[in-house]
Formats: C-alpha cells, structure tokens, sequence
C-alpha cells in the first residue's frame, strides 16, 4: 500500500503537470459521482494521508484512494505506459501531458463545497505529512478510540486517527518506541501516544522529498524492522520475527525480544509465520507475503 509519504511525492508531480491548464480527455470507466467536463482547468492536486484528490474551476473532486494496487502514472503524449490499457481506472489529459491511475479501488467525484459531509473524508484525521498538522487532536483520537480493546498496531493504520501511516511505518514506529504490536490501545498512557504520534510526523516529513524510506539511519538500508525477519535485531539481537495481524491480515514485523511494553499476557489474533533465515538465499517469503512486500515498496517513478 502507497503511504503518504509516497501519495505526497505523486501530487507533487501531479501538480507541476496538470496545475492550471484545461482538460482536454477524460475517461473513467468505474466512476462513481458526477463527471468532470472537458474544457474545465484544473486548479488543486491535493494528498490527504493516502487519498489523493483532483479538483477543478467548477467545484468538481476526483478522489482516488490507492489502497493495496492503486498507483498513478504520468506520461508525455505519445509515451508508451507502463501498465495496461485494462487496469486504467481515470485516464486525464491536458496540452502536453496524460495522468493515468491505475487499479485503484476506489474513484468517485464530489462537490468541493464542504468535504466534511463526505462519508470518508469527512472522518479523516489530521494529515502527519502536513507541517501544521494538529498532533494534539491525533492523540485525542487515540486516547478515545471507540474500540478500546483493538491492538494498537491495528489502530496504527486507522486512517480516523491520523492519516499517512501504512504498513512500514507502523511497523518501524512500534519498533522504535519498543511497544507490543498487541498492546490495547486503552493501555497506552497519553505520553506513550503522543511520542508515537510526534515520531510517526517526525518520520513521513523527513520522508516527503525522496522514495527510498529511511526510518532508522543509524541501520544499514535505513529500516530496523520492515522486510528483516529472521535478522538479528539491532537493538536487542534478538531475531526479528513477521506475521499476519488485524482484520486486513496485513503483514507484521516485530522484535520480540525488546519490543515488550504493554505486552498482554495472550496475543490476540496472532498466527506465527515464522520464516527461517537460510543464509546461503538470504530471507524468503510465501508468494502472497512477496507480493505485498512488493507492494508495500512500489512507488510511481516520475
């Protein structure tokens, strides 16, 4: 899944491209929402944690949410894509460029006027990519989350609570404030929560202005945890283990060996995937693990 960091680099590029000139073709097939008319300019590429949105003159938003397969592409008329033609879910064109976004789950437009009444984006919570994002009001939602027993991995990646944090920055955030994945959110102290949310904005707006991920630069490759199942941890020594976590089964990394405060007695939806490390081939994962480690590290190149 795209994080923020990732979603904020594309509108950047979608920015410098699309910024201020007519629409000269638009296509999408799966739209869901009023139809943005040809001739209209485009006047705000904008991200919000990772929902990207396209806004014309006349009020009208495209908002895309990548989720797991979702990317966007921008191409010099005549260029060859990358992707094919099949997967394209809005294709967009102006005088000297082509936007085209690929497998995203989830495209619809609305009315710019109050983005509140949105059933999704009305939700969200503040954007950690933004420098004035208001980390206080993140913290509210984590002391007062409605679900007092889930897991604070999972309410991590709750978009409600903050918006920008995926997959690898939830692990390394949790990895580097040594907390259990499996620690309930209730148990977290407002201390705890606000150095999660103060590292998780520390984190993605270092991150904002180049696609390799550094979240640990005192680590080789620049991650502690992420993608190192079966490596010694560089903390502990332990060896950093991976698994599938949450109701989005989504994959886990985690040292056990230090990684331990608010740690619950019995883990809650845990199913080990221990994966041992053989050196002559280095860390090997099952063929659905890879393909969301791919996933995970895909970023749009433009």
């Amino acid at each position: 899944m795209p994080e923020g960091d990732t979603i904020y680099r594309t509108a950047v590029a979608l920015r410098t491209a699309l910024l201020g000139k007519k629409m000269i073709d638009f296509e999408a097939p799966r739209l869901v929402g009023l139809r943005p008319q040809v001739g209209q300019t485009i006047e705000e590429v904008r991200s919000r944690g990772k929902h990207l949105e396209i806004i014309w003159d006349d009020g009208i938003v495209l908002h895309t949410h990548m989720r797991m397969t979702g990317s966007w592409h921008l191409y010099r008329v005549g260029e060859r894509w990358r992707k094919p033609e099949h997967r394209a879910r809005v294709m967009l064109a102006v005088e000297d460029w082509i936007a085209v976004c690929f497998s995203a789950p989830v495209v619809e437009t609305y009315r710019d006027f109050d983005p509140r009444r949105h059933p999704i984006l009305g939700r969200l919570g503040p954007d950690l990519c933004r420098v004035d994002a208001d980390l206080e009001e993140c913290v509210e939602r984590m002391m007062n989350y409605d679900e007092p027993d889930m897991t604070v991995a999972e309410v991590l990646l709750d978009q409600r609570v903050m918006c920008g944090v995926g997959n690898v920055y939830r692990c390394e955030i949790l990895w580097s404030c040594e907390l259990s994945p499996w620690a309930p959110i209730a148990t977290l102290k407002r201390a705890e929560c606000r150095e999660i949310v103060q590292l998780a904005a520390e984190l993605l707006q270092a991150n904002l202005h180049h696609a390799d991920r550094v979240t640990a630069p005192e680590v080789p490759g620049g991650l502690a945890v992420y993608g190192r199942q079966g490596k010694s941890c560089h903390r502990c020594h332990d060896t950093i283990k991976v698994t599938h976590h949450g109701e989005a089964h989504r994959v886990l990394y985690w040292c056990p060996g230090c990684q331990t405060m608010h740690e619950p007695m019995m883990r809650p939806n845990f199913t080990p995937l221990y994966i041992e490390r053989d050196i002559t081939r280095g860390d090997a994962l099952s063929g659905p693990m890879q393909r969301e480690l791919e996933a995970e590290r895909r970023v749009s190149g433009y």
